[in-house]
């Protein structure tokens, strides 16, 4: 692990970003870029542990934003910018396209507006079609599909790399990454933010609030009274690998006045997923899963797909979304204290992170934070294969040959190796946890989830869990 190349000299960052998931990364890394640094403040124990980590997991070419927003303008632009940088760091997309299905005549009608949406947002390639050739794309769903809107290139596109690739990349570039790092409070005098954190104060020039559930706390903090997160609850099914054939495009349902509805789609990870729900909570830790939540997807999903109802469930979950009372992605520098809010990105922040970073970048120089690109930029970082579409280190011959360790298997449902278990640990931004192993290798991931290798997984974590490759984050400040 190379040292911090931008060490502040007087203890004091350049700039702190407050939240180490996709979009606060995704800044962390453009920032880190410039000759300036850079702090990633991070609750959790790990980066990508909130709202990022359960996401629907497609990256969106943004045909149905609203035409003007800024969200549509950053989708579109983030489609393309993520899509590049999966390709030159490995995360795994798989191009399967959408369709929207339409199941009553409301929604058949709804199809030429959102042909038109698409087309306002610069998205030329969707297409109607009718319900025959939607029975041919999708052969079971269930009967009484009257029509459908093609949406060629939406894709599905692993959420956790995505999260630990752009960290893996800020820290690569200089960014120090501090976790368990919950900011509290802060105090602000003509030149520095101090940070009060539960791990001790962390002293910036300049500060982004990309803090997600708890944006609003924080900018609260800075004494803005803007908006209010309203933690969204949305929960999925996630159905063996068997059910696959069935789903090779995202089903999607067509918008109407009670909201998007639940979707169908592949995973990266060779599963099927139902979802997501939509509601509405106080408390902004609350993932369990809920009896009202099952019963609402399992009679959505016996009326899109009933043979999939018939398959096994291999895991439920539940994510939160930041919803805002306010119909846009809410980013704004107040430039006299020093400070840009990140606020308000829904679950499209996955597609849209880099085009966001790169927006945040521009308006920090507009509100005077000079920002000079270095020239000494490290290659961006490889990472470890986990789409079921793709060679596997249990496949890969080659590589089992020069290291037998990713020949043996330890998880078997989802054929995760001890070669990949080990690396997880030892990685830049290592696992530090059984769940942190699991974002990063799919181990426990599984049909048993963790019954038959989970004491297997832990001890080889207990074997390669070192104080230092685990707990440096702590030492970076």
């Amino acid at each position: 692990m190379t040292a911090t190349p931008h060490r502040p000299h007087d203890g004091v960052f350049d700039v702190a970003v407050i939240g180490g998931g996709i979009v606060g990364a995704a800044i962390a890394r453009e920032l880190s870029g410039c000759d300036v640094s850079v702090a990633l403040l991070e609750a959790r124990d790990d980066v990508g542990d909130g709202t990022s980590k359960a996401n629907t997991a497609i990256l969106h070419t943004g045909f149905d934003a609203k035409p003007g927003t800024l969200e549509s303008r950053l989708v579109a632009r983030g489609y393309h910018l993520l899509k590049d940088y999966a390709e030159a760091t490995g995360v795994p997309v798989e191009h399967t396209g959408a369709v929207l299905v339409a199941w009553n005549d409301e929604e058949l009608d709804a199809l030429p507006a959102l042909k038109d949406k698409a087309e306002a947002n610069g998205y030329q390639h969707c297409r109607i079609i009718d319900a025959d050739e939607v029975y041919r794309a999708l052969p079971d769903l269930g009967d009484g599909v009257l029509g459908g809107l093609t949406v060629p290139d939406e894709a599905i596109i692993c959420t956790w790399t995505t999260s630990l690739a752009l960290a893996t990349d800020a820290r690569q570039r200089g960014t120090t990454i501090l976790l368990e790092h919950a900011v509290t409070g802060i105090d602000q005098d003509d030149e520095v933010t101090t940070l009060h954190t539960a791990a001790g104060d962390v002293r910036a020039r300049w500060v982004v609030n990309a803090a997600g559930l708890g944006a609003d706390h924080i900018d609260r903090l800075f004494g803005h009274d803007r908006f209010t997160v309203t933690p969204r609850r949305g929960e999925l099914f996630v159905f063996d690998k068997l059910t696959r054939p069935m789903v090779d495009k995202i089903v999607l349902p067509v918008p109407s006045s009670r909201g998007k509805g639940v979707l169908i789609s592949p995973t990266i990870y060779g599963n099927v997923m139902l979802g997501p729900t939509a509601e509405d909570l106080t408390d902004r830790t609350n993932t369990g899963t809920s009896e009202d939540g099952f019963d609402f997807l399992l009679t959505k999903g016996e009326r899109l797909m009933p043979r999939l109802l018939a398959e096994e469930v291999t895991a439920s979950y539940a994510g939160l979304r930041a919803a805002i009372d306010h119909p846009d992605y809410l980013i704004e520098a107040t430039p006299q204290q020093r400070y840009l809010l990140v606020g308000g990105i829904r679950s499209t922040g996955l597609t849209a992170g880099i085009a966001i970073a790169e927006h945040v970048r521009t308006l920090l120089e507009e509100a005077g934070l000079a920002l000079r690109t270095r020239s000494d930029l490290p290659a961006p970082p490889k990472m470890p294969n986990i789409g079921e579409a793709f060679l596997r280190p249990y496949q890969d011959a080659d590589l089992i040959a020069r290291d037998p360790a990713y020949g043996t298997i330890v998880c078997f449902c989802e054929r995760v190796t001890e070669g990949e278990i080990r690396d997880a640990c030892h990685a830049s931004v290592p696992a530090r946890s059984l769940e942190g192993l699991r974002r990063r290798t799919r181990a426990m991931n599984g049909r048993c989830q963790g019954f038959f290798c989970g004491a297997a997984v832990a001890a080889l974590r207990e074997q390669h869990h070192t104080h230092d490759d685990c707990s440096r984050q702590h030492k970076d400040h």
